[in-house]
């Protein structure tokens, strides 16, 4: 039997459920539900190797953010979606020295839309290392971010994590943010939920090919991933609809992956919501108003 392909702890965790049929608690996993700036905040915390068996996904923190209104354009949205992940980044990053480089890493293709939400995050990021080190009379008090766009071995011969772990031996970071597309189970979380974790990424995972993970033991930096799911597996999805627990064999399709018919412009709205998140939670004395100034 096929499994059902998620890269959300939360739609992990749901399948656990919906499978053995318990609603209670899941052993070595906690999780529970909150509010940021009126956005839905799911957080599961996988405890230990029981935990992580139960969802496939290793020990740490995962939130996730539901931007209900983003697509339709509700007043407002767009602060609140920006404020909410700059929070929930701020408890995550907790504990890392304040003057301590932070690499991002945009993930992805951008010549393919659904893939391209990393490249564009590395577009809507501010980068300070280069004005901190060569001004530091007016950018001494920002924290040195720097950003790289690590495109897919397609486009550079070389896998994604080892350019990103190339850099960081250069750079010493105290820190890595990777962002990538990511694979959900089901139509109403397309483009609609941001996943932050503090257990770094494997790059290509969402569409089932895996590359060398952005990890703590492969970089030797904490990693923080950030991910929007753009994709369905294609049997997934029918299975969904269908209401079954076994996947249909879809042999003509196995390899068939489903996105909004408006994903070019979510996945814009959805990398400046992530760029400037993450720029405002590395940034936090910089208002969203200048930051948009900044990157104009």
């Amino acid at each position: 039997m096929r499994i059902r392909r998620t890269d959300l702890a939360l739609e992990a965790r749901e399948l656990w459920q919906e499978r053995t049929g318990r609603v209670s608690a899941l052993p070595g996993v906690e999780a529970w539900d909150s509010e940021r700036e009126g956005i839905a905040v799911n957080t599961v915390r996988v405890l230990d190797q029981r935990g992580e068996q139960a969802l496939g996904k290793p020990p740490g923190n995962y939130v996730t953010l539901t931007l209900e209104g983003l697509a339709s354009r509700e007043e407002g949205i767009f602060r609140r979606s920006v404020q909410a992940v700059a929070a929930e980044m701020t408890e995550l990053i907790r504990g890392l020295p304040e003057d301590g480089l932070v690499l991002v890493a945009g993930l992805g293709n951008r010549a393919i839309t659904p893939d391209a939400i990393g490249p564009k995050v590395h577009l809507n990021t501010l980068v300070t290392r280069h004005l901190v080190r060569q001004m530091p009379e007016h950018f001494g008090a920002l924290r040195p971010v720097a950003s790289v766009a690590a495109e897919v071995m397609g486009n550079t011969g070389m896998e994604s994590g080892e350019l990103v772990r190339a850099v960081c031996e250069k750079l010493r970071p105290a820190c890595v943010v990777a962002v990538d597309a990511l694979a959900s189970r089901s139509l109403k979380r397309l483009c609609k939920t941001v996943q932050i974790a503090d257990t770094g990424i494997t790059p290509g995972s969402g569409v089932g090919n895996h590359r060398m993970g952005l990890t703590r033991d492969t970089l030797g930096v904490p990693v923080i991933a950030l991910g929007v799911p753009t994709v369905v597996d294609g049997a997934t999805l029918a299975a969904d609809l269908l209401g079954t627990d076994d996947l249909p064999d879809l042999n003509q399709g196995r390899d068939l992956l489903v996105t909004p018919k408006d994903i070019d412009s979510q996945v814009d709205d959805l990398a400046k919501v992530i760029g400037y998140g993450v720029s405002m939670a590395l940034q936090p004395g910089i208002s969203l108003e200048e930051l948009e100034l900044l990157l104009s």
